[in-house]
């Protein structure tokens, strides 16, 4: 029945939306590695991963079982990017910590934090604050978790 009602151009393009997949498992993966084996070193606190990911539209009634389907791939697909996200901001946390010259549309939750581009004295006067916020310990690191 669903497929019955579904448009032609729907049905064509949703094999190439399915063939996302592999990108997204291989970069979940990727990430979660590098994160596992660099953040430890640099003294980061590792991103958790469980709450970025919320599989549960499946549940409620009134999907069919595609519907119900395409509502786990875009948790899915979503889920890595905003985890991916964060794995991303704390690398940039630590290692480039400037504001952009230009205004950053939707920036991460770290980014405030960042020194005023140019501002080189404040750069190098709040790296060491900066890193250490990154820490496990600190209490910018649980809030992120």
């Amino acid at each position: 029945m669903f497929l019955r009602h579904s448009s032609l151009p729907n049905l064509l393009t949703a094999p190439l939306i399915y063939s996302l997949i592999v990108p997204f498992v291989l970069l979940d993966a990727w990430t979660t590695l590098y994160q596992w084996i660099c953040f430890p070193v640099y003294g980061i606190a590792v991103v958790r991963r469980r709450p970025f990911f919320i599989v549960d539209r499946h549940k409620l009634g009134y999907l069919n079982a595609i519907e119900k389907a395409h509502c786990v791939y875009c948790s899915y697909a979503n889920g890595v990017v905003a985890y991916v996200r964060e794995i991303a901001a704390r690398t940039e946390h630590y290692w480039c910590p400037i504001k952009h010259a230009r205004s950053v549309r939707g920036g991460h939750t770290h980014y405030a934090q960042f020194a005023d581009y140019g501002d080189a004295a404040g750069y190098r006067d709040g790296l060491t604050a900066l890193r250490r916020d990154l820490r496990a310990g600190s209490r910018r690191a649980r809030l992120a978790r």
